[in-house]
């Protein structure tokens, strides 16, 4: 299938959306880290056109209250990959689904075996734990109001959303593939940061589970929604959606599974394409 580019020459449009669900890093937000005046403005009229607003994000909560200021606290969003709804109006934990301890130190022990060099940290949705091996470079974990830990005991003690696997020196996609070897059939894994780092969810749990979910208990169904992402983490939403955007600046997988386009996340490419949907007809 030809790929189109959107807004294009001759004026495609879909059917009225429902919903319109969109990851954040790369795909709503710009890359200096802000949400554009466009963006916000085209959000508020979505909602105010009664469509809703849903951001299917790989952030836990806790990175979430810049974003909900930005928006004018509008809409909700679907964190940790699938694993936490958050409530952006209130700034609240709605649900979450997680890995239980007893998985997760199994998870931790069979991955060390592979890859001793592993860096290990878990999100919660309030907070998180890393250890030492956790190192993001030019990032302190510590900032980003985690607690470091030194045993796997104390790593894998409490029910967590998400796990995370840190292995710089290994190729992304290498270290999927030996992950899948070990853990594949016990937990949903992915990635999105573009470091060789594994996000680690409980089986089954991904962006496209969680939406559909949402949109089950308020009768809406695929057709109804309107998604927009860039990474790998978000192909399944994007397979699951009635319509699908890859954002320009995608990850390569993303924009060979994803026959429509829109612009960058820097050229505001989700707002052109509610501005474009709520045009009145000809």
């Amino acid at each position: 299938m030809v790929s189109q580019i959107w807004p294009n020459p001759g004026r495609l449009r879909v059917a009225m959306p429902k919903l319109i669900a969109t990851d954040l890093d790369g795909t709503l937000i710009r890359s200096d880290g802000t949400v554009s005046e466009r963006t916000v403005a085209a959000v508020a009229r979505a909602e105010e056109a009664g469509l809703a607003v849903v951001m299917v994000t790989g952030r836990p909560p806790r990175w979430m209250h810049g974003i909900a200021r930005q928006l004018g606290h509008r809409g909700q969003a679907i964190c940790a990959n699938g694993a936490v709804l958050y409530d952006l109006h209130t700034e609240t934990i709605v649900s979450r689904r997680t890995i239980e301890p007893d998985l997760l130190a199994e998870l931790v022990g069979r991955l060390r075996a592979v890859l001793p060099e592993l860096g290990f940290a878990v999100e919660y949705g309030e907070g998180f734990l890393f250890e030492s091996h956790y190192n993001l470079g030019r990032w302190d974990a510590r900032s980003w109001g985690g607690e470091a830990v030194e045993d796997d005991k104390a790593l894998t003690a409490r029910p967590a959303t998400k796990l995370l696997a840190l292995h710089p020196p290994t190729d992304m996609e290498e270290l999927l593939r030996r992950a899948h070897e070990e853990i594949g059939d016990l937990v949903t894994i992915t990635h999105s940061s573009g470091r060789a780092l594994l996000e680690i969810s409980a089986l089954g749990v991904t962006k496209a589970s969680a939406l559909s979910d949402y949109c089950a208990e308020r009768s809406l169904t695929p057709a109804d929604v309107v998604a927009f992402g860039d990474m790998p983490n978000d192909l399944p939403m994007l397979a699951w959606a009635g319509h699908a955007y890859a954002m320009g600046n995608a990850h390569r997988d993303v924009l060979a599974a994803v026959p429509l386009r829109t612009a960058s996340n820097d050229q505001d490419g989700v707002a052109q394409v509610i501005e474009t949907l709520l045009e009145p007809p000809a």
